[in-house]
């Protein structure tokens, strides 16, 4: 690992086709990526649903750092959620039929940031005070609210995730 990589991601520079606006939301979705990356490497099958202290699971987290990104996204594009998104919605903190493994649910928030950073990057800055609205009730928010919100949501759960893990691993 260079230096360089050693730096926290808004540390690192700009990030290429990122427009200036938009660098620390990409920022901020790329360092938590690294870390859920890092912390979820060798993390304990058997430990992705357990809630202790009724706390939410690992698994849970891992779904819902994927869903919400999608959902504020979508919100973010001016469009409504769809019957998937709903039915994704309702499916998170549980393991669910598929049985996905940590590192299938690591892989699926991954390839979210992806399609995220693809989002920031084809974003206008002139449409970041646009007005959105945000789910049926269709509260206001803007472009760069929900892009921001996008943001600080995935930091607040990789936070939460990175907390239970530990302690689930003795820590």
């Amino acid at each position: 690992m260079t230096s360089t990589e050693k730096l926290e991601v808004w540390l690192r520079g700009p990030l290429p086709g990122m427009p200036g606006l938009l660098q620390p939301v990409a920022h901020a979705l790329l360092q938590a990526r690294e870390e859920v990356q890092a912390q979820m490497q060798d993390f304990p099958e058997e430990l992705l649903w357990v809630r202790p202290a009724s706390v939410a699971s690992v698994g849970f987290h891992l779904q819902h750092l994927k869903g919400v990104l999608d959902r504020l996204l979508t919100y973010a594009r001016g469009e409504q959620l769809t019957p998937e998104q709903f039915d994704a919605l309702k499916g998170e903190g549980q393991a669910g039929e598929t049985k996905q493994s940590v590192q299938d649910l690591v892989q699926a928030f991954s390839r979210q940031v992806d399609k995220a950073l693809d989002q920031l990057r084809q974003t206008e800055v002139h449409s970041l005070l646009e007005p959105r609205g945000v789910g049926r009730a269709q509260i206001p928010s803007t472009v760069l609210g929900l892009l921001v919100h996008a943001a600080e949501h995935t930091q607040r759960h990789v936070g939460q995730l990175l907390v239970t893990a530990r302690v689930l691993q003795g820590r």
